[in-house]
């Protein structure tokens, strides 16, 4: 049996991380995973401490994703509607398209819509098509970075829990 859940920790593990880079909550899946690892070992496998810094982790990975176009397009001189804009656009960009095209449409559609929401934001204060260009664009490069921060905290998580596990297994 403990082989089975230890099995099936990794596997979660793995697609929290793919889950991550789709944009979607990966990481809570493996936090919730390792929680409930924990609790069925009567919470001596990895500790309270350890499930604290994961769901940290988590926290901060969440909120950076989400705030890092607008952060990097308000850096670029963006007015706080298309920060705000951008936002928006690119959490209604990842629903959109992620119906149409399951996998790459949260990606794709995440980024074109933080380049359209900031775009559309911007020109309805400024009318020029060069600065709402350039927000629109700096806000996708901050969504990617953000997106790129997720997942590598993704990967911290899945490896921590993991490695804890395997080190609690032997």
């Amino acid at each position: 049996m403990d082989i089975l859940l230890l099995t099936i920790l990794i596997l979660i593990a793995v697609v929290g991380v793919i889950l991550a880079v789709l944009q979607l909550p990966g990481t809570w899946l493996i936090v919730a995973a390792a929680a409930g690892y924990d609790w069925y070992y009567d919470w001596q496998q990895f500790g309270w401490p350890w499930l604290a810094v994961l769901l940290f982790i988590a926290g901060l990975a969440e909120l950076f994703e989400f705030m890092a176009g607008a952060v990097v397009a308000r850096k670029a001189g963006a007015s706080r509607r298309a920060a705000i804009g951008a936002m928006i656009g690119g959490f209604l960009g990842m629903f959109i398209l992620s119906i149409p095209v399951p996998v790459f449409g949260t990606i794709v559609g995440g980024l074109l819509g933080c380049f359209l929401g900031a775009l559309i934001s911007e020109l309805s204060l400024d009318k020029d098509l060069k600065t709402g260009a350039r927000v629109g664009t700096f806000a996708t490069i901050g969504r990617l970075i953000g997106l790129v921060a997720k997942s590598s905290a993704a990967m911290v998580i899945a490896g921590t829990t993991v490695s804890l596990a395997v080190y609690s297994f032997f």
